[in-house]
């Protein structure tokens, strides 16, 4: 199959020609190349994972890690024409009827994404900017070099307002889980 080009549109029908060994994203029907992620962000992702499965056991909502595709459409568009397709780190569904063949099609809660430096534009910018226009009431940027995470959540103007940040000594109140705090301490050990 023919990689992607440069300069040119795609959606969710083209994305799924393309080779799976190799990750990829769309943003506004742009393709994107993943680098492959570091020990220390796969082991904050597992400890994360483990915290949210643990705590969702049971529960409506699901928690999910990359791969996964999370086709982002706040609008009845067809599966396939989607043209915002990404891979977050860890996102939480709560309504099962949009999970889909190899991800979810719609707008998601939650979503955590770990940067690494090869994805820090692409998380800070890029999908900050989809997540916030798209609705998702809670997203966190989660640094292992600094060992920080950054929690931003949907104001009553459908903008993200400052972050709340938090360290490794931390506990974190999980927003749409009113209950959950997730031990920061456990995440950063590694």
């Amino acid at each position: 199959m023919p990689l992607p080009e440069a300069h040119k549109r795609y959606v969710y029908r083209d994305y799924l020609t393309w080779p799976e060994e190799q990750r990829w994203e769309l943003i506004d029907g742009i393709a994107y190349q993943q680098a492959a992620p570091t020990w220390q962000h796969q082991s904050v992702v597992g400890e994360l994972l483990t915290q949210f499965r643990t705590y969702l056991r049971g529960k409506e909502c699901q928690v999910f890690a990359a791969p996964f595709d999370l086709r982002l459409s706040n609008t009845a568009a067809k599966d396939e024409e989607v043209a915002t397709v990404i891979q977050p780190d860890l996102l939480v569904v709560c309504d099962k009827s949009r999970l889909k063949g190899t991800g979810y099609l719609g707008v998601p809660p939650l979503v955590i994404e770990v940067i690494s430096p090869a994805s820090s534009k692409m998380d800070r910018l890029y999908k900050f900017n989809k997540y916030e226009q798209a609705g998702v009431r809670e997203y966190w940027l989660v640094e292992p070099e600094g060992k920080l995470v950054s929690v931003f959540t949907l104001q009553i103007n459908q903008r993200y307002g400052r972050p709340e940040i938090y360290s490794e000594e931390d506990e974190i109140p999980v927003g749409i889980f009113r209950e959950l705090r997730i031990s920061l301490k456990e995440v950063f050990e590694f």
